[in-house]
């Protein structure tokens, strides 16, 4: 009998992680790679060239962000423009007060980043979302003090999809810098996830300072932005040759630039008409695993509202198994996502953002991450319903977690 060999099929929803490079941005980038490769730093014409290429993007942004061209400094990703945010602000002011607020569902990049500022004397306030990821704007409003200099305010969390009250916040502070006639504290919000499916109008948003990455909007790895209020007091953390007004030196990364400014209009131009898409595919994808699966959890804010949630995002709960297990199970079968635990041969650590959400370890342990992007289709859906069920089921019957074998965290 003739052996029949069928392909495995590729499904990728690991989204929030990372993207590929959509082909217009690639095709933005290519010219700067052999063709036109002069440093922008140069003063012959092929550099003043490559500058003036430059300063043609920011003046794009600024278009973006409601903003002026010099607002913008260019960075290596979403990681480094946090940490020139936070640390590079918290250091510049703190003569004025050694407060910072933000929360205790932020990205490691800022929950790290005041982690080293507390070790040099600043005081961290964190504040507690309640079981939906929310932080509200009265929790800023009870958190501001005298000392505080710097609030960091994710605008959409990278685990659960919860979307902020950034605009809400940003009034409050205002409201507060108002009262107390000062200019503290700045505003900063890590963007990086919700770039690609909100308004970027920092004037709306009112915030002082606001970082992203190409990478989570289909545009180029290593790339990355920090947009900057003219008027904010900040110092650089990398030193060198003085570049970008001496805040963050080094030889600009001009394919990435490009290919960021390229990634950013097309995110901003489709938004609107891809957020409905993500939307109805996502709820699609939940009322399917409803349907066939049962003992889940929905892990953040509830699907009715593209507003309060990422449009992409789906983090779930297949109470009595492993995250992980189940994670390594989906990629044999060629779908990739992710979970928010961390699993080793001596502890079992879970997500720090569900921790704070309070859920229990359980919960937390069984949680996977799926979030949808511009490839994916029903198609891809009906795949992976073909075998999440059977899976679950397989791993309930092996799996060691169940309520009687671990207790819940405390």
């Amino acid at each position: 009998m003739k052996k029949i060999f069928t392909k495995k099929r590729k499904i990728y929803l690991d989204h929030a992680a990372t993207t590929y490079v959509d082909r217009k941005v690639f095709i933005s980038m290519l010219p700067f790679f052999s063709e036109k490769f002069a440093n922008p730093s140069a003063i012959y014409s092929a550099g003043v060239e490559i500058e003036q290429i430059i300063k043609k993007n920011k003046k794009d942004l600024a278009e973006i962000f409601h903003a002026t061209p010099d607002s913008f400094l260019f960075t290596s990703g979403g990681t480094e423009s946090i940490n020139l945010a936070i640390l590079g602000t918290a250091r510049a002011n703190k003569k004025f007060g050694n407060h910072i607020i933000t929360t205790a569902i932020e990205h490691p990049a800022v929950l790290n980043s005041v982690k080293a500022l507390a070790k040099e004397g600043f005081e961290i306030t964190y504040l507690k979302p309640d079981e939906y990821g929310f932080i509200s704007a009265k929790q800023i409003k009870e958190a501001l003090k005298s000392e505080t200099i710097l609030v960091s305010i994710m605008m959409a969390n990278n685990e659960i999809g919860t979307v902020e009250p950034i605009a809400e916040i940003g009034k409050e502070i205002l409201k507060w810098r108002k009262d107390k006639k000062t200019i503290y504290p700045y505003f900063h919000s890590d963007a990086c996830q919700a770039a690609g499916f909100f308004d970027l109008d920092v004037e709306k948003s009112h915030v002082d300072l606001l970082s992203l990455n190409a990478g989570k909007i289909y545009g180029p790895k290593g790339s990355g932005l920090l947009y900057k209020r003219k008027d904010v007091k900040i110092e650089a953390i990398i030193f060198g040759g003085g570049q970008q007004t001496g805040l963050r030196s080094g030889t600009e990364n001009v394919a990435g630039i490009i290919g960021l400014a390229e990634a950013l209009k097309i995110a901003q131009e489709n938004r609107k008409k891809e957020t409905l898409r993500l939307f109805e595919l996502r709820n699609y994808f939940f009322k399917k695993i409803q349907e066939k699966i049962k003992d889940v959890k929905l892990n953040g804010p509830e699907l009715n509202d593209p507003n309060s949630r990422l449009v992409n995002n789906l983090n779930v709960s297949f109470l009595g198994i492993e995250g992980e297990a189940l994670l390594l199970y989906l990629d044999a079968k060629g779908i990739m996502c992710s979970t928010g635990s961390a699993c080793s041969s001596q502890s079992l650590a879970v997500s720090h953002v569900l921790d704070a959400c309070g859920f229990d370890f359980l919960r937390m342990h069984s949680s996977i991450r799926f979030s949808l992007g511009k490839i994916n289709n029903k198609k891809d859906i009906d795949y992976v319903i073909k075998y999440l069920p059977e899976l679950v089921e397989k791993l309930r019957k092996i799996s060691s977690i169940s309520n009687n074998s671990i207790k819940e965290k405390k």
